[in-house]
């Protein structure tokens, strides 16, 4: 019988290095670069970075929930980027760049928020600006973008 494979949505800056990051994690089987949140059909690059979609740059995830838990991606998502810049992340600004869970499922959202309400305990100065929205259409980036760490050796 196959394994079942969850899928988890991040938003929390350029996806290059979220990717990377995620990638990185034992049980996670999986992962690609697109573009979520947004109003606008099959955006591009150029088109997100335009500001013209309300897309996100977005890192999704699948994972093997026996090796790696979504608690476990959760922790590693506010560890990776600042939950507290308003859509801006180092010098990456526009709202593509926002700080974003997208859920898949009621459980995911539960534990979303509870871990973001775990961090801001943790956060004494700033407030965390992360949103918490359910997934909705996944664009693929171009192949460019795919595993960009990877296969330029940054």
């Amino acid at each position: 019988m196959p394994k079942t494979t969850h899928i988890a949505t991040f938003g929390a800056g350029c996806f290059w290095g979220i990717e990377a990051a995620f990638a990185a994690v034992t049980g996670v089987t999986k992962t690609s670069v697109g573009y979520m949140g947004g109003h606008f059909p099959n955006p591009s690059y150029l088109d997100v970075c335009a500001r013209i979609t309300g897309h996100a740059e977005v890192t999704q995830v699948e994972y093997d929930p026996d090796q790696v838990s979504y608690d476990e991606l959760l922790n590693l998502f506010w560890k990776i980027h600042d939950p507290t810049s308003f859509n801006r992340q180092g010098a990456d600004r526009g709202e593509q760049y926002r700080s974003v869970i997208f859920y898949h499922s009621p459980e995911q959202e539960q534990m979303a928020r509870k871990s973001k309400l775990k961090r801001q305990q943790q956060e004494t100065e700033k407030h965390i600006v992360t949103q918490i929205e359910p997934a909705s259409d996944y664009y693929l980036a171009e192949d460019e973008h795919q595993q960009y760490y990877a296969k330029h050796r940054i």
